[in-house]
This record gives C-alpha cells, structure tokens and sequence, in this order.
C-alpha cells in the first residue's frame, strides 16, 4: 500500500525557512512533487522533479527561493523554503504519479499526502 507522510510545517516569520519533509512508501514514483492549498483558493502546483533524475520544475512564484530534493537511502523528498513570504501561507501536499513527464495538474498525480500547514506571519 502507498503511503506518502509530510512533516516540517510550522509558523516561521516573513523572511524564515522552513524544510518539508515527505517520506514514501509503497514503491518508487518517477515523479514527486509538492502543491499547495490555501483557504478559498485551487490547489497549486509548486515543485517537481524525477526521483532518479533530470532537471527539477518550480512554478513562477517559488523561483530562486524554494528547492526540491532527494534522499534515495530514505526514500524520502524534500522541499527547501527560504525567504518565506505571507503569501506563501498553504497546506503543502505531496504528490507522485508514474507519468513520463512533469505536470502541474493536480488530477494527473495518482497519490497524496495528507497535507501540512505552512503559516507564514507579517
């Protein structure tokens, strides 16, 4: 059975970091990726990457401030947040799907974390 476990969320300043951990189970993805929810709005996609390799995806408002990384031994994905800003706010999920290609739609992923609360304070 897949599981899929975040941790690592938090209340951090304007300006903090925080790291997101997502830990798997079950088998090997070819993609792992993060998306985020804040109240009232859709869920958006924020990070990608495939798990053996190739260049990792970011959407536009995370550039240059969020990064997403691997742990093979325990097979286990990160996400980087630095320079957190309010708007940032969200519950941030993991995702994974077998598809070849990185998607940014939430419908294409096949298994989801339960989510953890990211608030970033003015």
């Amino acid at each position: 059975q897949v599981q899929l476990v975040e941790s690592g969320g938090g209340l951090v300043q304007a300006g903090g970091s925080l790291r997101l951990s997502c830990a798997a189970s079950g088998r090997t993805f070819s993609i792992m990726a993060w998306f985020r929810q804040a109240p009232g709005k859709e869920r958006e996609f924020v990070a990608a990457r495939s798990w053996s390799g190739g260049s990792p995806s970011y959407a536009d408002s995370v550039k240059g401030r969020f990064t997403i990384s691997r742990d093979f031994a325990k097979n286990t994905v990160y996400l980087q947040m630095n320079s957190l800003k309010p708007e940032d706010t969200a519950v941030y999920f993991c995702a994974v799907t077998s598809r070849v290609e990185v998607t940014t739609i939430p419908g294409r992923y096949d298994y989801w974390g339960q989510g953890t609360q990211v608030t970033v304070s003015s």
